[in-house]
This record gives structure tokens, sequence and C-alpha cells, in this order.
């Protein structure tokens, strides 16, 4: 059984940080790419940040230089560092699997971020 469980989401005042974990069962973790995406009330879901299986990240340009997502193989973990928040960052920010061959993909259920002052 695949489970992708989110932690670490929560209350934050704008300029504040956060870290969000990923922990993943089920799956060989280091043959999967995986992602961020967050969905804000009312907008569609947005892809937020990737980390391929070799390491590799990428972000959408509004987290530039404030996230940074990271992988511990060994704990079958994702992360994602979450500095300097805004009030637009607020989302339910969800957790993906994509096995490189794409012939699987696993989301989690969620975690609330909110910003606010």
């Amino acid at each position: 059984q695949v489970q992708l469980v989110e932690s670490g989401g929560g209350l934050v005042q704008p300029g504040g940080s956060l870290r969000l974990s990923c922990a993943a069962s089920g799956i060989i973790f280091s043959m999967y790419n995986m992602d961020w995406y967050r969905q804000a009330p009312g907008k569609q879901r947005q892809l937020v940040a990737t980390i391929t299986s070799d390491g590799i990240t990428t972000y959408t340009d509004s987290v530039k230089g404030r996230f940074t997502m990271s992988r511990d193989n060994a704990k079958n973990t994702v992360y994602l560092q979450m500095n300097s928040l805004k009030l637009e960052d607020t989302a339910v920010y969800y957790c993906n699997a994509k096995q490189i061959s794409g012939l699987w993909n696993y989301w989690g259920q969620g975690t609330q971020v909110t910003v606010s002052s």
C-alpha cells in the first residue's frame, strides 16, 4: 500500500518560515521524482517545486530564492523549506510521487499552510 504523508503545515506570519515534510512508504523511493504542489481556495492546483530521482531541483518563479526542496532517500522523505513566506503562499500543499518511467503517480492528503498577520 502506497502512502505519502505530509506534515509541517500551520499558521505563520508574513516573513516567517515553515518546513514541510512528505514521508513515502510502499514505493521504491529512489525511483521516483517528487513534486510539491499547492492549491489555494478557488484556484487550480499549481506545481511549486520538483526534485528528480538524482536530486535536481526546479521551482516555479514565484518561490525561487525563498523555497528549497530536498530529499533524503535513506528516510524516504522529501522536504520543502519555505522562507520569507507571503500571504499569497497560503494554500493546501500536496506531495506527489511520479515514477521515473511515468507508469505510477501518487498523491498525499495535503497539509494546510496559512500565512496571515
